[in-house]
Parts: structure tokens; C-alpha cells; sequence
């Protein structure tokens, strides 16, 4: 089949593409390569993907309504999985206008385009940050997540309700993954285990928030890209339980779901810190600070639907994922 992923200059989004080329489907991947984070990193994971048979690479804003809207009709693609986004919950508190332009503006021309073209499924990055002022743990799918505590949130608990709107109306299945704090080779250089590799490595101090005391449920990225094929493969459709007296967040009388992708089992950051120190071989300098505004104390995913729907449970140790990342970040900065 033909799947248009965007993002694929991203970390997920990339690693999505080759699976998809592994087991023979078209790739269709968009992407702005914009300098939120390394240019460079983005235009190395793509030149992995471009020499590639059937791998079409699409240069474009997720705002450029007509050139979504032109790009849906020329390629008429069977699924799509949506993964760009101007991603990081700090950046939200400096430039919240980023957010609403990509997360909310270019997430309407996608379900716009899904809609003219009648694509038989979207897959979609929700976050693990829409728990937002949660605590009842494991975060669970059919839990309230009316209050965010970022931008960055707001705007992916909006996706999910845009998504449903999509699916009541037009009868479009859409299937909306939180994701759980993504690691491994090819990752993000503002994520905590880019960052304190570089700097154990270059002998300089690491900011440890909230004194260490943060627990997440890290998530290495082979799982995560295995949770996107599976409920790609697995059609979003209607739950015929669902009942307007006791609404279930997590399915619809739509063709809608919402799934966990997380490891189901946090790790705090003390401890994730000693892992990285053990791989590479020398300690940390640690600059302890408190909580973040816009962060969460502890992440942790329930993935019961999961399990359920598509068979899946991710099961990565924190010591494999943090050692193969460690060893990727040696070779591709020739540490």
C-alpha cells in the first residue's frame, strides 16, 4: 500500500519510513526540515531513506494548506501516519505560537486531506504529556485528561478531539498513540539521554531536574515504531458498548481510538543517569534542580488496549535501549 508519513526527518518518523520499506508499502514522507533542533541529524536519517526504492521525499510546511491539499490529491494515499509536530514541552512556554501554527493549523490540512482523499486510515502522535495534572497511575486511556500543564499538551489533547470530530463526521478511521518518552540510536538532541551523553562525554555538567526524583516510562524506539505498525494494520472502528451516560475516552461510537505506547515500567532519572554513566564509563557532573514548569513529576503507561487490540506489549530494558544508543552516538560523532 502507499502510506504518507510526515515527519520523516524525524526521530520516529524515520525509523516508521524503514519498516514500512522493509515489508514492501510505498512511502510517501513529508517533511520541512526545520531548525528546531540539528538540520544535519534530520538530513542524515533522510539520506538514509532517500536512496531507497519506494521512497518518494517531500519537501513542505504542514501550514501550506494548498500544497497539503495539492500533495493528498497527486499522491491519493491508502493510510497516512501523522507524526510531525513542533514537538518539546519548554519550547511551548517560549514560543507558544510554533505550536498552534504546526500542532493545531497543520494537523487540520492532514485531517482535510484525509477527508477529500478518503484514506482508509490515520495514525496519529498523541502524547503522554495530555496526563497533564494527572496522578492516578498507570495513565490510562479511559482516564480524563482535561488538564494540561503545557502548551505543547493542550495542543495534542486537541488533535485527539479534532481527529474524533473527523471520525464522527466523515467516518474516518483515526487512531491517536501517546507516546511515552521516546530513546534510542537516531534520537532527539533535546532529549535528556541526547544531552547527558554529550555532556558526560565532553566532561561538562548535566541539569538534573527535580533533583533526580522524576520517574518516566522511557520507551526505546523499535517498540515504539512496532506500536505504529500494529494499530496502523489494526482499522480504528466503532465500539459498540459505547455509551453517552458513561462516556469512554478512549473509543467512540466513531470509528476512533486512543492507545498507550509506553514501556509500563518508569525509571527515575537518578537512576536513568547511573545506566548512561555505566555505558560510556565515567560520571556525571550534576547540576540538581527542581521541577520544571510544564513537566510532570512521573509518567507511567497502562497498556492494557494495547496488549488487547494488536497483541503488543513493548519490553526493552532501559540497560539495552541507553547502551545501543550509547554505542550509535560514539560511532555517528566519532566519540
Amino acid at each position: 500500500m502507499k502510506v504518507l508519513i510526515t515527519g520523516t526527518a524525524g526521530f520516529i518518523g524515520s525509523n516508521v519510513a524503514h519498516y514500512l520499506l522493509n515489508r514492501g508499502d510505498e512511502v510517501v514522507g513529508l517533511d520541512n526540515l526545520n531548525d528546531y533542533y540539528d538540520v544535519n541529524l534530520k538530513k542524515a536519517r533522510l539520506e538514509r531513506l532517500t536512496s531507497r526504492k519506494g521512497f518518494t521525499d517531500i519537501r513542505l510546511d504542514l501550514e501550506d494548506r494548498d500544497g497539503i491539499a495539492k500533495l493528498f490529491k497527486e499522491e491519493q494515499p491508502d493510510k497516512v501516519i501523522h507524526l510531525a509536530a513542533q514537538a518539546g514541552v519548554r519550547y511551548s512556554l517560549i514560543n507558544p505560537h510554533s505550536y498552534i501554527d504546526s500542532n493545531i493549523n497543520g494537523t487540520t490540512n492532514i485531517l482535510e486531506g484525509c477527508r477529500h482523499t478518503e484514506v482508509d486510515h490515520l495514525v496519529y502522535a498523541s502524547s503522554s504529556s495530555v496526563y497533564g495534572a494527572n496522578t492516578n497511575m498507570p495513565f490510562s486511556v479511559h482516564d480524563n485528561v482535561d488538564h494540561p500543564v503545557s502548551l505543547y499538551a493542550a495542543t495534542k489533547k486537541s488533535n485527539e478531539l479534532m481527529a474524533h470530530t473527523y471520525s464522527h463526521l466523515y467516518q474516518i478511521p483515526t487512531t491517536g498513540l501517546r507516546f511515552f518518552t521516546v530513546y534510542g540510536p537516531w534520537g532527539r538532541p533535546d532529549m535528556a539521554l541526547f544531552l547527558f551523553t554529550k555532556a558526560i562525554l565532553e566532561g561538562k555538567p548535566i541539569d538534573v531536574f527535580n533533583y533526580g526524583k522524576c520517574r518516566r516510562d522511557f520507551t526505546y524506539i523499535d517498540d515504539i515504531v512496532e506500536g505504529v505498525i500494529r494499530t496502523l494494520d489494526h482499522t480504528a472502528m466503532p465500539n459498540p458498548d459505547w455509551s453517552s451516560d458513561n462516556p469512554d475516552t478512549g473509543t467512540s461510537y466513531a470509528p476512533f481510538r486512543i492507545y498507550n505506547i509506553g514501556n509500563n515500567s518508569p525509571v527515575e532519572l537518578s537512576h536513568f543517569i547511573e545506566v548512561i554513566e555505566d555505558c560510556i564509563g565515567k560520571k556525571a557532573q550534576k547540576n540538581m534542580l527542581p521541577l520544571q514548569p510544564g513537566d510532570v513529576p512521573e509518567t507511567y503507561a497502562n497498556i492494557d488496549d494495547l496488549i488487547n487490540d494488536v497483541g503488543f506489549k513493548p519490553a526493552t530494558s532501559i540497560e539495552d535501549g541507553i547502551a545501543n544508543f550509547v554505542s550509535w552516538y560514539r560511532d555517528y560523532y566519532k566519540v
